[in-house]
């Protein structure tokens, strides 16, 4: 049962409904995961996407804030949600389609703007949220997983625009870059999309801040597709859909894309 699965931070999915359904529309994915929906789950627009065929969902909604959901043209089932450092926020949900494969949303803590967990405790709540998402790779060892979503740090120095500049930034601080490493490596996880495109720089995130976005190209690439190596090599064809940035009233996320082969 081959599937594309895409991955979008929407940054409201009642706002930007019109968005969804044109990326249902137009690109089509087997799959959507969308993180900070900013909605409980039954204000989400479902009816909307399911008459799109996207009739099976899996979701953690919350009030303004967070929360992750799954859509999916596949019979899939909901095996349950972590809420990691007992934030009592709506990061993560879980769902397993019926050849086994199970799909990790995640919406990992930004983390605020000061790399200083004594100064700031948004920094702290991140790494900490990090660190447990190693702990609970390393006790779970999952297998024929998909971990995806926006995960508010991009590893390489490919993955932005400038290494030097953004080293005290925080999405690209060593210790961040350290605590997704060590996440990564608990859950042998693989990095699909780099997997995929091995060299260049890569983003899926251009800031609101930067009036002319496109031509400036001040990205970072926080969205992320990895994959169990047991399934890793099924994975293919990643992509960017890096015109999305420019749709009217945008999210300044654009949406990942990966099939597998499964």
């Amino acid at each position: 049962m081959p599937f594309t699965i895409a991955t979008w931070n929407i940054n409201s999915v009642r706002l930007r409904e019109g968005l969804v359904a044109r990326l249902m529309q137009e690109e089509a994915p087997d799959i959507i995961c969308l993180q900070e929906c900013k909605s409980p789950v039954e204000k989400i627009p479902l009816e909307t996407f399911r008459d799109l065929g996207y009739a099976y969902i899996a979701a953690r909604g919350q009030k303004g804030y967070n929360g992750v959901a799954i859509f999916s043209k596949f019979p899939l089932k909901e095996i349950g949600a972590h809420d990691f450092v007992d934030l009592g926020h709506a990061r993560h949900i879980a769902a397993q389609l019926e050849n086994g494969v199970t799909i990790h949303n995640f919406y990992v803590p930004a983390g605020g703007d000061v790399p200083d967990r004594e100064m700031n405790e948004k920094f702290g709540q991140k790494l900490d949220y990090v660190a447990a998402m190693r702990d609970w790779a390393s006790a779970e060892k999952p297998e024929k997983s998909i971990l995806v979503g926006d995960l508010n740090i991009a590893p390489r120095e490919d993955d932005v625009w400038s290494h030097k500049q953004l080293l005290k930034i925080v999405s690209h601080t060593p210790i961040e870059v350290e605590g997704l490493g060590e996440a990564q490596n608990a859950g042998k996880w693989v990095d699909i999309t780099r997997q995929d495109i091995p060299e260049g720089l890569l983003y899926s995130w251009w800031s609101y801040r930067s009036p002319n976005w496109d031509a400036a190209d001040k990205g970072r690439r926080l969205d992320h597709i990895w994959a169990t190596p047991d399934i890793a090599n099924a994975g293919h064809g990643s992509r960017v859909l890096r015109s999305a940035r420019g749709w009217e009233k945008p999210s300044d996320h654009a949406p990942v894309f990966a099939t597998f082969d499964l």
